[in-house]
C-alpha cells in the first residue's frame, strides 16, 4: 500500500550531460502517472514501464523543460497504438483508446502533435480536483511566469506534493496538510534569490517546513549549481538531511494511519472530474 515516486529527470532549465530535465513517474492504487515530461524523460520512463502502462500524463506548465518529451510520446503511441487507458464501463477491451493529458489552458496549442489521435488533452486550473483511476489529484497555481500548477496526489493511504516551478510567493502549504513527501524545486542557492521566479534551497526547505511535510526531496537544480551547496543549505533549514532528486531514484511513500484531520484539501472552487467517465472536462486541441 502507498505510492511510489521515481525520478525520470530533475535538471532545471536544460539537461546536464547524461541527465534529463523535469519528469517523474508516480505509481499507486493500480494507477500509473507521468508527471511532467521534460527532455530526456521519455527514454528514462521506458526503463520502468511500457508506454501502454500509462494511465495519464500531467504537465505542470508550458516551459519546454517540463513538457517537450510529450512530442515523442505522441509519435510513439501513434505508431504502436495505445490500448490501456481508463476506458468507460462496457468499452471493448481491444478497442484502441487515447491517453489523457492534463495541462493548463493553452499548453496543447504549443505542442506540434496536439492533434495526435493518441492523446486526449484536458484543461486543468487552480483549484481543480480530478481522479485518475483510484488516485486523487488536486492542483494549485504557483508563483511562476506562465500558468503553472503544483499537484497533490492522494492514493492508497499516502500523499505526495509536487511544487512544479515556483517562486517564494507560493508555498507547499497550498496543497493542504498531511504531505508524506514533498517534491520541491530548489533551483539555486540563497545568494541568487530574486534572480528568477524560482526557489532557492533555503526557500524550498522553508516551504516544506511550513507545510508540515514529513519528507523532503529537492529537485530542479540548475546544472551549474553545486549539489553539495543545495544539500547543505536545504538541510540546515529542514533540520535534518534532505534528499536530492537523482535520475532513477525511487521513494516508496508508505500508507499512513487514517487521520480525519488530514483529508485531501479543497484548494479552490475548481471542478471535480473523473478520468475515463466521459466527463473529464473540456477536451482541447484539434482532431479530438
Amino acid at each position: 500500500m502507498g505510492l511510489s515516486l521515481t525520478v525520470l529527470g530533475c535538471d532545471g532549465g536544460y539537461p546536464a550531460p547524461g541527465g534529463a530535465a523535469s519528469g517523474y513517474l508516480v505509481r499507486g492504487a493500480g494507477t500509473t502517472l507521468w508527471l511532467d515530461a521534460g527532455p530526456g524523460t521519455l527514454a528514462n520512463l521506458q526503463r520502468h514501464v511500457r508506454l501502454d502502462d500509462l494511465d495519464a500524463v500531467v504537465l505542470s506548465h508550458e516551459h519546454p523543460d517540463h513538457r517537450s518529451d510529450v512530442e515523442g510520446l505522441a509519435v510513439a503511441l501513434s505508431l504502436s497504438g495505445y490500448r490501456r487507458g481508463l476506458r468507460p464501463v462496457g468499452a471493448d477491451p481491444d478497442e484502441r483508446t487515447t491517453l489523457p493529458v492534463y495541462a493548463p489552458a493553452g499548453l496543447a496549442g504549443q505542442v506540434y502533435h496536439d492533434g495526435s489521435p493518441a492523446l486526449a488533452w484536458h484543461e486543468v486550473a487552480d483549484g481543480d480536483r480530478i481522479r485518475v483511476g483510484r488516485l486523487g489529484l488536486a492542483f494549485s497555481r504557483t508563483d511562476h511566469g506562465p500558468p503553472t500548477l503544483a499537484v497533490r496526489v492522494d492514493g492508497d493511504g499516502a500523499c505526495l506534493g509536487y511544487s512544479a516551478d515556483s517562486g517564494p510567493g507560493w508555498s507547499l502549504e497550498a496543497l493542504g496538510t498531511g504531505l508524506d513527501l514533498a517534491l520541491c524545486e530548489a533551483t539555486y542557492c540563497a545568494r541568487d534569490e530574486g534572480r528568477n521566479q524560482h526557489m532557492s534551497a533555503r526557500q524550498a526547505a522553508t516551504s516544506a517546513v511550513d507545510a508540515g511535510a514529513r519528507h523532503l526531496v529537492v529537485t530542479h537544480r540548475w546544472p551549474t549549481v553545486s549539489p553539495e551547496e543545495i544539500f547543505e543549505e536545504a538541510s540546515a533549514v529542514w533540520g535534518r538531511p534532505v534528499d536530492q532528486a537523482r535520475v532513477g531514484t525511487t521513494w516508496e511513500v508508505a500508507a499512513r494511519a487514517s487521520d480525519p484531520a488530514e483529508a485531501p484539501p479543497s484548494p479552490g472552487t475548481g471542478t471535480d472530474r473523473v478520468a475515463g467517465d466521459g466527463l473529464t472536462g473540456p477536451a482541447i486541441g484539434s482532431g479530438l
